[in-house]
């Protein structure tokens, strides 16, 4: 398996308090991203600032989906996530990233694809 890292951590509850990351789309409880930060993001040091949760992930997502094995999954590869970390992702989200975490992102080099509007 490509991914040799630490798989991100699985949602605790599957209750209201979900939010999916903006970037990634990781799906997690607000605790985790406040206490964990991102395991695909680590850049927004969301366990370092409460807002930086709030700014970087959201509620409002559709469906989950669950990646044990990226590189074999085909649903990881047509949702472009193949090269996450293992975890639970949503299939879509409609709000795009702030500003200042699209400049985190070209600070950093890596990749963000805004949302589609539909």
């Amino acid at each position: 398996m490509r991914n040799a890292a630490q798989p991100a951590q699985i949602p605790t509850s599957f209750g209201n308090e979900l939010r999916a990351c903006l970037r990634c789309r990781l799906v997690k409880t607000y605790d985790q991203f406040r206490e964990n930060g991102c395991e695909n993001c680590p850049f927004f040091k969301m366990e370092e600032d409460s807002d930086l949760v709030n700014e970087g992930t959201t509620p409002n997502f559709n469906g989950i989906i669950s990646v044990m094995d990226s590189d074999r999954s085909w649903a990881a590869k047509w949702l472009r996530i193949s090269r996450f970390v293992p975890g639970c992702y949503t299939l879509a989200v409609s709000e795009a990233l702030s500003e200042d975490l699209q400049n985190i992102c070209e600070d950093e080099r890596v990749q963000y694809v805004p949302p589609k509007r539909v």
